[in-house]
């Protein structure tokens, strides 16, 4: 008789947990969905910053070119395919853009800036939740800047 009162007393409590577990599953599933998710944007911020860099290193580089305009647009163009070429898993969806400006430090230098954009909004990295996308970036950016001496362009 005392058996049978212990197991009926186990049985009332055997559901409590399944109750318990189907409250508390979406909060942690929430928070490991989240975890996963900026520790991806966080790898693929990184891997536009590096890409960002290693184009304004390949600005550097001497392209031929017979004016001034045309040798920061080679650069520029350079730039843009060693830095596409430098985001890997990226590339896909990942733009380029390079521009020339005075740098605010030195008036007699030119600054050229690698700036890398992924459009994170329409090509997401992890399979967004319903509302959850309100919280997740719309694109995903870098930028390296490099100083050139205009009379080393050429």
């Amino acid at each position: 008789m005392r058996a049978t009162r212990s197991l009926r007393a186990r049985m009332r409590c055997s559901g409590s947990a399944a109750v318990e577990f189907a409250l508390v599953f979406p909060l942690l599933f929430l928070v490991l969905y989240g975890i996963v998710t900026y520790s991806v944007l966080f790898v693929a911020e990184q891997n536009l910053t590096l890409a960002a860099e290693e184009g304004a290193r390949a600005a550097l580089n001497y392209q031929s070119a017979s004016s001034v305009a045309a040798a920061l647009a080679a650069r520029g163009g350079n730039a843009c395919t060693v830095a596409n070429q430098s985001t890997g898993w990226l590339a896909a969806y990942a733009q380029c853009a390079s521009q020339v400006q005075g740098c605010s430090y030195d008036s007699a230098m030119s600054c050229m800036r690698i700036t890398l954009t992924y459009d994170y909004a329409n090509h997401p990295l992890v399979p967004k939740l319903p509302l959850i996308g309100l919280a997740l970036p719309q694109t995903l950016s870098s930028a390296a800047t490099v100083q050139l001496n205009p009379e080393n362009v050429l």
